[in-house]
């Protein structure tokens, strides 16, 4: 960590250690804060158009845990949102003034979707079918709205603009339109939004293929598998094309980030391009795959389009070596995870519309298991891109990120690292218990129903309207079980987390 700290408070590294652990914590959950909702309703829709109380199971389920994840987003989000004064108190007293609006956007969005969260949960029985569906048909828009307003704040950072600096150098004269819709601003928002669709899609389709591949072949599997990882596969490509039309912006508005991410030494033409390779500090490279003349082409469609190198500016004002490696890097990381789920895309498109039924092999299921993670990781591999690439600016070319810094003492800062580690493990520890908890009452549930037994809990009543009362006498022998029959011998659990397809 040496080469990030010359000429650096003591302050800057526990205060971005501590940023950089909370916000990649915080990023596992935004998927499904994003994306969970609408893949809910999908399947919610599905299940009222076709009168289908499988997909009516598996949409109330998955809205469960749609709530507890809210609640966890928030408490890692609220801890975000106060280490910006705590840590970076130099960025929010000169610039909140300007950016900040995105900040009031993504916090009016937190309330409506809580409200909405609870309407929604409560609605299942106690409300007409039409009625509970309308009202949650706002839960998407609203968890869109929210990460508009990250997303603005994010790419103003990145390219700021919308404001004017008088003589002592403060901003004045804030445009708001501006300020919100910068340069960057569209492709960064469209490329996070379908990479939160693909991630939760995959994530959530993956429960399901690891019970397949356990041997439960029932609807309930198959259902909950189609609908999500059909919908990250149509995404796939697509993320594909706005992934490089990011790249493009970056190549124009933030040429020394781009050329940081390419590992590019020297501004030229015929740039090759480096898979993976370490640069040092002399601006060789070592390691790596080279392609020559690629750089330029996928910058350009030429080979004679030039290409930016770190060393056009001077050291003060372009990231390290050791900080281009690692944008490189992370960078790559994601292109050959996204390149890999689009060969996994191809293979189920191929069979879903030539063979008219699902892939037959077991490595399909293996990679469809590990697709939800690859997506996960492939997205901390972009938020690594998008903030390291811009050191050492926090406003790039206006303020950098010592000048930013709380004063607060190094060891305190460190304490309190290690108090967030601590607090951040309970947290997810809880998570893991609660969605455990929950898989267990479905495995209860649908193991009694596989005997004909009324389960405890109340997952055999009837969608919406109230809750059946408990008949006097034995058991009734028309109670409700899966279209397909019972599960297979030792299948008894059913859910959207937890292991084998709960």
């Amino acid at each position: 960590m040496v080469p990030l700290l010359v000429d650096a408070p003591a302050q800057l590294l526990p205060a971005r250690e501590l940023m950089a652990f909370t916000l990649a914590c915080h990023i596992i959950l935004v998927p499904f804060g994003v994306a969970l909702p609408l893949i809910t309703l999908v399947m919610h829709h599905r299940g009222l158009r076709r009168a289908d109380p499988v997909a009516l199971l598996l949409a109330r389920r998955w809205s469960a845990v749609m709530a507890v994840q809210f609640a966890v987003g928030v408490v890692t989000g609220t801890v975000l949102s106060f280490e910006f004064g705590l840590l970076w108190p130099g960025l929010m007293g000169k610039w909140g003034g300007v950016f900040g609006i995105g900040f009031g956007v993504e916090a009016w969005a937190f309330f409506l979707e809580a409200v909405l969260i609870a309407i929604y949960l409560y609605g299942w029985r106690r409300l007409k079918p039409r009625t509970h569906f309308l009202l949650g048909l706002p839960l998407p828009v609203v968890a869109l709205l929210g990460a508009f307003g990250i997303l603005a704040a994010n790419s103003w950072m990145n390219t700021p603009q919308g404001f004017t600096l008088d003589a002592a150098g403060k901003p004045v004269h804030v445009q708001v339109w501006s300020a919100i819709f910068t340069p960057i601003f569209g492709p960064q928002y469209w490329h996070f939004v379908v990479a939160m669709l693909i991630t939760a899609g995959y994530t959530v389709a993956g429960i399901y293929a690891v019970g397949w591949l356990r041997g439960r072949r029932d609807r309930y599997h198959r259902l909950g598998f189609t609908v999500p990882f059909t919908l990250a596969a149509v995404l796939t490509p697509v993320q594909f094309l706005l992934g490089d039309s990011l790249a493009r912006s970056v190549f124009h508005k933030q040429p020394v980030k781009f050329a940081a991410t390419e590992i590019v030494w020297r501004t030229d033409t015929r740039v090759p391009e480096y898979i993976f390779g370490r640069l040092h500090p002399d601006g060789s490279i070592s390691g790596g795959i080279k392609i020559p003349q690629f750089d330029s082409i996928l910058a350009g469609f030429t080979p004679d389009t030039k290409v930016t190198g770190l060393t056009s500016v001077p050291a003060s004002d372009r990231p390290t070596a050791t900080q281009a490696t690692i944008v490189h890097w992370a960078f790559d990381l994601m292109v050959v995870l996204g390149s890999l789920l689009i060969l996994l895309a191809l293979w189920y498109g191929w069979c879903r519309l030539r063979r008219r039924r699902l892939p037959a092999s077991p490595w399909f299921f293996r990679g469809a298991a590990c697709a939800g993670v690859a997506s996960v990781v492939a997205v901390e591999c972009g938020w690594i891109t998008a903030e390291v690439g811009r050191q050492p600016w926090i406003v790039y070319q206006h303020m950098r990120i010592g000048e930013a810094v709380t004063s607060t003492r190094a060891s305190s800062l460190w304490i309190m690292l290690g108090l967030v580690v601590v607090v951040y493990l309970f947290i997810f520890g809880s998570l893991l218990v609660v969605l455990l908890k929950m898989r267990a009452g479905w495995r209860l549930a649908d193991g009694q129903r596989a005997v004909g037994e009324r389960p405890e809990a109340p997952e055999t009543d009837t969608p919406y309207g109230p809750r059946a009362g408990v008949p006097a006498g034995p058991p009734p022998t028309d109670d409700f079980s899966p279209p397909d029959g019972p599960p297979p011998s030792g299948d008894t659990g059913s859910g959207p987390s937890g292991d084998g397809g709960r």
